[in-house]
């Protein structure tokens, strides 16, 4: 669900809410296939609903007083080069990356860019990105027990290094002082 709402406010954690998913199914309580469809129906299905409405009625938004200071004319006309410039390959790309993927559809939508071209990188990019954080992380969830030890080294060492730094900072700052 949080997939679908990350389409609407971007800043919605909707990779943790997938993370927890594909850990329970890790660790046998959940169905990995599950939370990936669920997950990528959300998102790829509210991606395209904010791209028909920013589509349909987004231009009609930034024609109000509010909405000309926003986005100006000169802006959006940038805006509309660049996924005429960058296309496909740019949508694809931009769904890969966290906040900016709730970004791309409306955008899209605004800047007329034909369903075929925004849609398809769109579902492409949903499968690639939760496709592999779900299998990524039922993997660990399987794997916990080995985790858990190898970060259990990893924060040992981690620790000696601090300490060292920080008697290397002391011993800096007491000669630093008797000058």
């Amino acid at each position: 669900m949080l997939a679908a709402v990350e389409n609407i406010f971007p800043p919605v954690p909707a990779d943790v809410a997938v993370s927890l998913g594909a850990f329970l199914s890790g660790r046998g309580i959940m169905n990995a296939w599950l939370v990936f469809l669920l997950t990528w129906i959300a998102n790829v299905g509210s991606g395209a609903a904010v791209y028909a409405l920013a589509r349909r009625h987004g231009r009609a938004v930034f024609q109000g007083v509010l909405g000309r200071r926003l986005f100006t004319d000169a802006t959006i006309a940038r805006i509309e080069e660049q996924y005429a410039r960058h296309g496909t390959w740019g949508i694809f790309v931009s769904r890969l990356l966290p906040v900016w993927r709730g970004l791309v559809m409306p955008f899209a939508g605004i800047a007329q860019v034909p369903p075929w071209r925004a849609l398809v990188p769109c579902a492409a990019a949903a499968a690639l990105y939760y496709g592999a954080l779900t299998f990524l992380i039922t993997t660990l969830g399987t794997n916990l027990d080995a985790v858990l030890r190898v970060l259990g080294r990893v924060n040992a060492v981690l620790g000696v290094v601090a300490a060292l730094l920080l008697i290397v900072a002391a011993i800096w700052v007491v000669r630093r002082l008797k000058r």
